[in-house]
């Protein structure tokens, strides 16, 4: 431990010594701000990633339920109480809304669109999950005889409907197969009937241009009616309490076997997750890389310094100082260079981070954006990430000249 100690000391005296000032000085100082500068886009890069990757799980939150139910074939299955009662028996099931959701053709006066028309049953309401996104008009799916939708703000803008208006009905049309067409009929046409049904806009939902420009949620009955579903349904929705959702979707697959897909939040859009991931591995690659180019100065600093002090070195070889002693002297100068620069980036980092967050001095430069700045999240593990990285290769960088150093010929040195 004492010659560790005695290896540091010496190590720092050469980085910080004020007697000297040289080129080696400046390599090093170069070699600690490059250190420090990748560092630091590296931690901003990384809590930026984490900041998107939580925005879009909150957007699919607020509109997708903690647990889906879906056929693993074809569209639709059927649902009856009993099928409902075993699900709702399962410990952590809380509410249960059935789902009948398709595309249609939605038109008012002379303006169309084609939208996913999404049938739940009353109790969806009790999800909460689209309360906070409702911009115009009220929450309301039936009210008496009367059935609402609740639609889209690209939806309300491409059609010109207004909420306020009694009068603002909106046309949905859905083509149903006839019984008994033939699949191979040359007038594919004849093979469907168009079902349609009017219905009240009476609220409309923002949450992002993918939702907005596609989805009308209407009463379960009807979009029953609408679609001809009968007992059929496209999904069940489930919320869950007081217990791990994951959890829940286990014993849900257990139960329900190889013909249902059990999904989570994150299991339902798990290719969008998994690009950023992969998205932010990428990041962590080429940043390691800038982190070596910046590196390779401290290996060109070392081997310098090794060469400005084979005297000093031959001096303590000459009191008994072994190879190790010297070797680990070299490496410990690379550590404190690369040490002070990663240490300052972290530092930095964080300041720039939380100034983000606190500020949002960096806008996302859209108009329609979501937010209106860069969404940070910064986490442990993108620290102690970038530590080890910048450990191994600066551990990897020094030892080179470190052992070069530690072998010079005394008797030369000397002399």
């Amino acid at each position: 431990m004492t010659k560790m100690n005695t290896a540091f000391f010496i190590a720092r005296r050469y980085f910080f010594s004020k007697k000297k000032k040289n080129f080696i000085n400046v390599i090093s100082i170069l070699s600690m701000s490059i250190v420090g500068f990748a560092t630091i886009a590296l931690v901003v890069v990384l809590s930026v990633f984490n900041g998107l990757e939580d925005l879009i799980r909150s957007l699919y939150n607020t509109f997708d339920p903690e647990i889906k139910i879906t056929a693993a074939k074809g569209k639709s299955f059927e649902v009856d109480s009993a099928f409902l009662n075993k699900i709702r028996q399962v410990e952590g099931v809380d509410i249960i809304t059935e789902v009948i959701e398709d595309w249609a053709h939605m038109r008012h006066n002379k303006n169309e669109k084609l939208v996913i028309v999404k049938g739940v049953s009353p109790n969806f309401e009790q999800h909460h999950r689209m309360d906070s996104m409702i911009v115009e008009g009220d929450f309301i799916l039936e009210k008496g005889q009367r059935n609402f939708a609740i639609i889209g703000r690209g939806i309300q803008q491409d059609l010109a409907i207004s909420v306020y208006d009694d009068l603002g009905y909106a046309w949905l049309t859905y083509p149903m197969k006839k019984e008994g067409a033939k699949t191979n009929s040359v007038n594919i046409y004849s093979n469907y009937q168009l079902n349609q049904k009017t219905i009240k806009p009476g609220a409309v939902f923002a949450i992002e241009k993918q939702y907005d420009d596609k989805f009308v949620f209407v009463p379960l009955n009807f979009a029953k009616e609408l679609m001809a579903f009968d007992n059929k349904r496209t999904g069940l929705e489930i919320k869950t309490k007081g217990g791990n959702v994951n959890e829940v979707r286990d014993k849900l697959r257990k139960l329900l076997g190889e013909n249902f897909l059990v999904l989570n939040s994150d299991e339902q859009h798990s290719s969008l997750l998994k690009a950023i991931k992969i998205e932010k591995l990428f990041v962590c690659f080429v940043f390691a890389i800038i982190l070596i180019i910046a590196s390779v100065n401290i290996f060109f600093c070392l081997t310098m310094l090794a060469v400005d002090k084979k005297k000093d070195v031959a001096v303590l070889s000459s009191l008994g100082a072994s190879e190790k002693f010297i070797r680990n002297l070299f490496l410990f100068e690379g550590f404190i260079i690369a040490g002070i620069g990663a240490f300052s980036g972290l530092i930095l980092g964080v300041v720039i981070c939380l100034a983000q967050q606190t500020f949002g001095f960096v806008s996302m430069g859209m108009e329609t954006a979501i937010v209106d700045a860069y969404p940070v999240k910064m986490q442990v593990m993108d620290f102690v990430f970038t530590g080890i990285t910048i450990f191994i290769i600066t551990i990897t960088i020094s030892y080179r000249p470190a052992v070069k150093a530690s072998r010079f010929n005394l008797r030369e040195n000397l002399s």
